[in-house]
Order: C-alpha cells, then structure tokens, then sequence
C-alpha cells in the first residue's frame, strides 16, 4: 500500500497521535518513515531579509532536536527504522510538501491542532494548506 511516509512534526503534545500513527502504520506495512521539523526563519522587519542569527539558529536547532527525539524515541520502541530530519522554511506547508516530493513519499501524517474561529483565520492552518496542495494522500491526526 504505502511505501514511504512522511511524518511533518511540530514537536508539540498535540503531535503525539501523529508520531505514535506515523510510526505504527509504517510497522504494519514494512515502510520506510521519515520526518520533517520546519525551522521558521528570523525575519528582519526593517529590510524584510531573511537570515539566521548564530544564536537564534542554535536555539531552533535545539528545538527541532527535541522534537525529532520524540520521534526517534517512539520508532525506536516500535523497532521502525526511520530519518529525521529539520529544514529552513517561511511556509512550512510548502517546506513539508517539498520534502514529500523530495523523498518520494506516497503518504503524509500530520496532526491538526483544531485552531477554530479567529485563530484560525488568521494563523491559517498548515494541515489544510498541506491538505489543498498535495497531490500525495494525507493523514490527518486529531
């Protein structure tokens, strides 16, 4: 069925369901997993230049490793053999849809965090832009 699944991650609790279904269905079916923490660059508002600060850069590295660890915990658990993996990216939909394409993913898992009325709205939401996007199935987490 699927061969290769891409797990997009936030690290957050609300994640876990994802992490835990991502790895479980990657077990059941013999495919390969891989994941994608998307960094979000610090924005210069004066010039609107996008660039990484040394510090601000080793503090996303550090929080995209704690939420890749989670990840690599739980396939470890599961003895699924997996690759983690953290990018700079504005728009983390595009970033994960372009990692899928990259990778040759046939499945994405993600969760949804169930922003609703004006947070919604203005944050917009990652998963459904993913879900209009993509031309690969996605699997949604609640």
């Amino acid at each position: 069925m699927y061969e290769h699944i891409l797990l997009a991650t936030d690290g957050s609790a609300l994640s876990t369901p994802a992490v835990r279904t991502a790895v479980g269905l990657a077990k059941s079916l013999r495919a390969k997993l891989s994941a994608i923490y998307v960094v979000a660059p610090y924005a210069n508002n004066a010039t609107g230049a996008i660039s990484l600060l040394q510090g601000y850069r080793r503090e996303l590295q550090k929080e995209a490793h704690r939420a890749l660890a989670a990840f690599h915990a739980e396939a470890r658990a599961q003895g699924v053999e997996v690759r983690g993996s953290s990018v700079v990216g504005r728009e983390p939909w595009q970033a994960i849809l372009q990692a899928a394409r990259k990778q040759q993913c046939d499945l994405i898992v993600m969760a949804s965090h169930g922003r609703g009325g004006l947070a919604g709205l203005l944050l917009g939401s990652e998963t459904a832009k993913v879900l209009t996007h993509s031309k690969i199935p996605v699997l949604v987490c609640r």
